[in-house]
């Protein structure tokens, strides 16, 4: 029964809200209509009072009723407007309003009753000139009431939301209507209506709310006091949402848009939740649909490892991952924080899943750091992972810069570890992700990256010439059967180094935002689809593969703050305008920072099946020339002498250019204090 109720008051509320949204002249007709009615009824009844049986439909249409009934109409219309009773209806109540309403009442009741009883109608009895009145002033004050309880409560609820910050809803389709819908009891922000591109939609009303052409909308946001406008566009091409958002830019307005729908599946959100403008959105491409069978094939039914899983890209990787209907999930991280955060996220959605796609997948996290070799030894001969996402490293170009002993350690030795013990135990694909600040490296995080490109590059090499004795438990000869693949691409969207949050924050602070360099320009591409194509490259990878993913045009980051600051609803503080809101301040480029980055070393490239990814050609050492400078390279780590460590990443990565003098933070320490050494 109490779905019925729900759905019943629903239609009432929505009815009501539909009353309130008329015009004056609308609702005076529409109240008019309600009184012409209880007249007609309030006849029809006095009827059963006298004869003690209800009239057919066709004795009330005969002619005598149908002359008292329009006298009665005609009279009660005619009394209740010279008294004031269509002025305020809804929001009529108190002493002074019964009043009037008893006045008029006793006017009509007076004028009819003289009607009935001294001119008389043939066929009405002349006692309904005297029941008629009182019915009708018992129904008149009823529906009074009801009107007090049902419509001026939601008239005394639309007046205290029109001190909430008012939005619009950019799209009048399903995801609009549901979005307004979930925001009627908002407590935070009052849907004032909807804006729409569909010429045929203009004009009119949906929930109440009244559709308005998007070239008006300057118009709107001052007639209405508009602070937001929500995106409700899921459906939209990426071009579609960027026209849009070109418009609204112009404009001192705040653009939101929807909760992500993995978010709300998620339950990290409830579906009337709001969320600031994603910047993914300013990306110019439209992302390409994966292809399904790159998606399964090293996952489905499989058992997975992914290194650093609470990061960024791993834990988008676990997303997607469980997606492909993986027997076993192991998630690997040194944070015991971000390894919980993830954990409960992933078994979230496997036990909101009821069957596939999620439906008996094991989630095992562990805590490790992927330069343990005992471990991540133990770890992998245990499990005997199929596949395994490398994606454990240190990606922060200042701090690396600054701390290149564990920089290193974790980016290249880790690297190593995690590959070798791969190899020693058969698993089949291994696949490292790459950054494209490993190309033509200027700072230690991206000439890192590059040395263990070249790593995994030549022990794969191992598979058809190199002896492998290290790597085996009894020393005995061995050749690895490992996969292993590197795919490359430049940043990615919201990840924990992004500048996208960073200026977020920087915006809500009141500014400034901190730029390095105004010239300064770099690959984006969201994070969903970073992993999809880590997932599908890792598939086609034959061995000794270096996937580069095709990331677009490079983004100026100048103008990417620009448009942050617009989409806020905010001005940009600068020579043409003095009194903006928030100032963007260059502070120089960093330790290591380049101004371009660059996404391949050479131009041998190939295209793949799959017509964002690409796969290129890079040179590398080989595996016995390569091992002993990575002893060198372990025992600089051992003792943390960063001038040999720098000294032989320059060896082994010859594009390496350091732009900067040591930027260490110890051996600068060391220094200042020991000036003479």
């Amino acid at each position: 029964m109490k779905p019925y109720l729900s759905v019943l008051s629903s239609l009432f509320d929505n009815l009501g809200r539909y009353v309130l949204a008329m015009s004056r002249p609308a609702k005076r007709l529409f109240v008019m209509a309600v009184d012409s009615f209880l007249c007609f009824f309030s006849l029809w009844f006095s009827f059963y009072l006298q004869l003690g049986e209800f009239l057919s439909i066709e004795s009330l249409l005969t002619f005598p009723l149908i002359i008292t009934s329009t006298v009665s109409v005609f009279l009660a219309v005619l009394i209740f407007a010279r008294s004031g009773l269509y002025r305020a209806i809804f929001r009529y109540s108190g002493i002074s309003a019964m009043v009037t309403m008893t006045r008029a009442m006793f006017i009509y009741g007076l004028l009819f009753s003289i009607v009935v009883l001294l001119f008389g109608v043939q066929g009405v009895p002349r006692t309904i000139g005297l029941t008629q009145p009182i019915v009708l002033f018992v129904l008149i004050n009823f529906s009074r009431a009801i009107a007090g309880a049902w419509i001026g409560s939601l008239y005394l609820n639309k007046v205290r939301r029109t001190s909430l910050p008012q939005v619009l809803i950019y799209g009048a389709g399903s995801a609009g209507r549901h979005l307004a819908q979930g925001m009627v009891n908002s407590q935070v922000m009052n849907v004032a209506g909807f804006l729409d591109d569909d010429a045929r939609l203009h004009g009119q009303s949906l929930g109440g709310q009244p559709i308005f052409n998007p070239d008006d909308i300057e118009k709107v946001i001052n007639q209405h006091g508009i602070t937001d406008i929500l995106l409700a566009l899921p459906s939209a091409s990426r071009d579609s949402r960027n026209k849009i958002i070109a418009l609204l830019s112009r404009k001192k307005i705040s653009v939101r848009t929807l909760p992500d729908l993995s978010d709300i599946v998620s339950g990290k959100v409830i579906f009337t939740d709001v969320q600031e403008l994603n910047i993914d959105d300013l990306l110019s491409r439209e992302p390409v649909e994966p292809i399904k069978s790159l998606l399964i094939i090293n996952t489905i039914n499989k058992t997975i490892l992914v290194t650093g899983a609470g990061g960024s890209i791993g834990s988008e990787l676990c997303r997607q991952l469980l997606k492909s209907k993986p027997r076993r999930l192991l998630l690997l991280d040194i944070s015991e924080y971000a390894l919980y955060q993830i954990h409960q996220e992933i078994q979230t959605l496997v036990n909101l899943y009821d069957g596939p796609p999620a439906e008996g997948i094991e989630l095992v996290p562990l805590l490790a750091s992927v330069c343990d070799e005992v471990r991540m030894e133990e770890i992998i001969r245990t499990w005997k992972p199929n596949t395994i996402y490398h994606t454990a490293a240190y990606k922060h170009v200042p701090l690396v810069e600054q701390n290149p002993v564990d920089g290193v350690r974790n980016n290249v030795w880790g690297t190593k570890v995690c590959a070798e013990n791969a190899a020693r135990h058969g698993v089949q694909n291994f696949v490292m992700i790459s950054t494209d600040k490993a190309v033509r490296p200027t700072n230690i995080m991206g000439a890192s990256k590059r040395l263990s490109e070249i790593l995994l590059q030549a022990l794969n090499e191992t598979r058809e010439s190199v002896d492998l004795r290290d790597l085996t438990a009894n020393n005995t000869l061995t050749r690895t059967k490992t996969s292993f693949s590197i795919v490359r691409f430049g940043n990615v969207l919201g990840s924990s180094g992004s500048v996208v949050p960073l200026f977020r924050d920087q915006i809500k602070r009141g500014g400034p935002i901190t730029l390095t360099h105004q010239d300064i320009t770099r690959y984006f591409m969201t994070i969903a689809e970073a992993a999809q194509l880590v997932i599908q490259a890792g598939s086609m990878g034959s061995g000794g593969d270096v996937f580069v993913l095709d990331m677009g045009k490079p983004v100026r980051i100048y103008e990417l703050a620009r448009r942050m600051v617009e989409l806020s609803g905010m001005t940009l503080r600068n020579g043409k305008n003095p009194y903006g809101d928030i100032e963007i301040k260059v502070m120089g480029l960093r330790p290591g920072e380049k101004l371009y980055e660059e996404i391949l070393i050479g131009n041998d490239t190939h295209p793949t099946q799959h017509p964002r990814i690409l796969k290129a050609n890079e040179k590398f050492i080989p595996w016995d020339q390569l091992r002993p400078q990575l002893e060198t390279l372990k025992m600089a780590l051992d003792v943390s002498d960063v001038t040999l460590i720098r000294s032989v990443l320059q060896q082994l990565v010859t594009e390496y250019q350091p732009s900067e003098e040591v930027a260490d933070w110890v051996y600068l320490e060391y220094k200042r204090q020991t000036p003479n050494n």
